[in-house]
């Protein structure tokens, strides 16, 4: 799902299909609306590219939620126009979920571009984890961080996570389906923690870090007040969705 990406979608898409050429792999763009020719400079430069227009913005679960119906995979990634990747991870996470059917969404170890690990929470968000994210000053996370992005257990190993990133998610394209895809009540912010759960009512949700893709993260709603009132609101909505709720 693109909006106004024309800064990193070259470099998105260009790894993407470099590194997918002998698999069956369908990239879709959906824009939402962008106004700096993003769509346009994808279906010029990059034919095999289905580009899908909409014409408003709905967010990002929304635009993610157009192609659901167009879907006739094995497996369904969502990954973010900043994202980047320098070998096939597309097949081998892949692999990894035919050796495993109890997998419903695999997340791969997501790293900035220079390869230094992004701490990202692993464990289901909290108001004590969600502060101590928004909080944090400098490098080094504190206690508490380190405990949502489960940097106290092993993460070279393949582990069980309550908590995805929706920067890159690989799904089960039939349990995707079967959950309705992205809640679209959240324009941003917490689709994806929200979608974790639902996979996670039906099926394993994995950390799987032998695979790697390179994320420009850029924490947009520390320096934008807009942003951060959306992920506030996005917040509400989760935690009084899942208040009474197991998964």
């Amino acid at each position: 799902m693109t909006h106004n990406n024309s800064k990193s979608i070259d470099e998105t898409v260009r790894t993407l299909l470099e590194n997918t050429k002998d698999i069956d792999f369908t990239l879709y763009a959906v824009d939402n609306d962008s106004t700096d020719g993003t769509p346009e400079h994808i279906e010029a430069h990059y034919p095999q590219v289905q580009v899908i227009y909409n014409k408003k913005n709905p967010g990002f679960g929304s635009g993610h939620n157009v192609v659901r119906d167009r879907l006739d995979s094995k497996y369904h990634c969502v990954i973010n126009p900043d994202i980047t990747i320098d070998r096939d991870v597309i097949r081998q996470m892949a692999e990894y979920m035919d050796e495993h059917p109890e997998i419903g969404l695999l997340s791969p170890a997501i790293c900035f571009p220079d390869g230094r690990p992004q701490i990202l929470g692993k464990r289901t968000p909290t108001l004590r984890y969600l502060a101590a994210s928004r909080l944090r000053d400098g490098d080094e996370p504190g206690a508490v961080l380190r405990e949502y992005a489960m940097l106290d257990c092993d993460l070279t190993k393949p582990q069980e996570i309550e908590n995805a990133t929706g920067c890159f998610m690989m799904f089960r394209t039939d349990l995707f389906k079967e959950i309705g895809g992205f809640d679209e009540r959240y324009f941003l912010y917490f689709e994806d923690c929200d979608i974790t759960r639902m996979v996670r009512t039906k099926a394993k949700v994995i950390y799987y870090p032998e695979a790697v893709v390179y994320h420009v993260w850029g924490r947009d709603s520390k320096k934008d007040l807009r942003l951060t009132l959306v992920q506030i609101s996005s917040m509400v909505k989760f935690f009084a969705k899942w208040a009474f709720r197991k998964g």
